[in-house]
C-alpha cells in the first residue's frame, strides 16, 4: 500500500474477514464480502455486483463469525471504488 496513504488513515484496520449486508432503495439488499473493519468504516468486496456508485449513503449491517456487530443498520456512505470493491465511511 502506498505509504501517502497509510499516513492519512486516523483509525487502526482490523483485517479479519466479516460480511456486510448493504441496503438502498434503488437496489435492495446486497451480502458482500468486507475486509479492513475500523471505527472509520470498511472495505466491501463487490465481486460481480455492480458497485453504488460513490456518494451514495447506505444502511449496512456488519456480520462476524460471532454474529452481528450491528443489529440495526447504521449508514454509511461510498467514498471510493477499485475493480475489487468499495470503501465504506460511517456517517
Amino acid at each position: 500500500m502506498n505509504s501517502q496513504i497509510d499516513e492519512k488513515r486516523q483509525h487502526r484496520r482490523n483485517k479479519g474477514l466479516t460480511m456486510i449486508e448493504l441496503s438502498h432503495r434503488s437496489f435492495g439488499s446486497l451480502l458482500l464480502k468486507g475486509r479492513d473493519l475500523s471505527d472509520g468504516g470498511a472495505f466491501a468486496l463487490t465481486g460481480n455486483h455492480q458497485p453504488p456508485p460513490v456518494g451514495t449513503v447506505l444502511e449496512v449491517r456488519i456480520k462476524r463469525y460471532t454474529g452481528y456487530i450491528n443489529i440495526e443498520p447504521t449508514l454509511m456512505q461510498v467514498v471510493h471504488q477499485d475493480n475489487s470493491g468499495i470503501g465504506l465511511m460511517f456517517v
